[in-house]
């Protein structure tokens, strides 16, 4: 979360534990700077599942495979996750992951770019999880809305960049520039997209949560 470090430390201390595999691989993922999904977050996924309970989950960001493990626990109903990662060392530590957790068959890693991978896939999703490359989220977005079913929901972890995104792009190294525009521009997509209802959220590293309609929303109805 975004704000007071003494409220972010309480509101963790209130969640329970994972499972002992689940903490573990968090705890390792942690000493060895893999970014995993913070605590906030976690809270927040975990109850998305809980309402959505979808059947079919794309995530794009694998790692080491513990955002998968989680939605695969988390979710109150059987389902089916397909995970996309790009970084070659982190595959077969992820693949590991899903081995030792009993997982491999309910959990397809596709190694290889996302923005190559996702338009070969074809079946719809009702949930879907980005936390990958924060400068393509702009590029995969038009296959991510249409992957996604029509009363599904995307989230997308790391959007407001420990509060950059607030900045003017002459405030930022410039070494960061441009995955500082693009999510500017991934923001202002999503929250005017003509199938989507969005709203982001202060949590953790910042949380967009997009719903997606039957049909054109508000912003869009009110041009015709």
């Amino acid at each position: 979360m975004i704000g007071n470090e003494r409220l972010i430390t309480f509101i963790n201390s209130l969640e329970p534990d994972h499972t002992e595999f689940l903490e573990r691989l968090e705890q390792n993922a942690r000493e060895e700077f893999v970014p995993v999904i913070r605590r906030e977050t976690q809270q927040l996924l975990k109850l998305l599942l809980a309402m959505q309970r979808p059947k079919r989950i794309l995530e794009v960001g694998t790692a080491v495979g513990f955002s998968a493990l989680f939605m695969a626990e988390y979710n109150p109903v059987s389902c089916e996750i397909v995970t996309i990662e790009n970084y070659e060392k982190r595959i077969p530590i992820a693949r590991a992951n899903f081995k030792e957790a009993k997982r491999e068959g309910q959990i397809t890693l596709l190694e290889g770019d996302a923005q190559k991978i996702l338009p070969s896939l074809q079946e719809p999703f009702d949930f879907i999880f980005m936390d990958a490359a924060k400068g393509q989220y702009i590029f995969f977005l038009p296959e991510l809305v249409r992957l996604l079913k029509d009363g599904g929901v995307l989230v997308t972890d790391n959007v407001l960049q420990d509060g950059d995104i607030l900045e003017s792009r002459f405030a930022i190294p410039r070494r960061n520039r441009t995955i500082h525009k693009r999510m500017r521009d991934y923001l202002y997509e999503i929250m005017r997209h003509e199938k989507l209802i969005s709203s982001i959220l202060p949590t953790g590293d910042g949380v967009s949560v997009s719903f997606k309609t039957e049909t054109k929303n508000h912003m869009e109805k009110e041009k015709l």
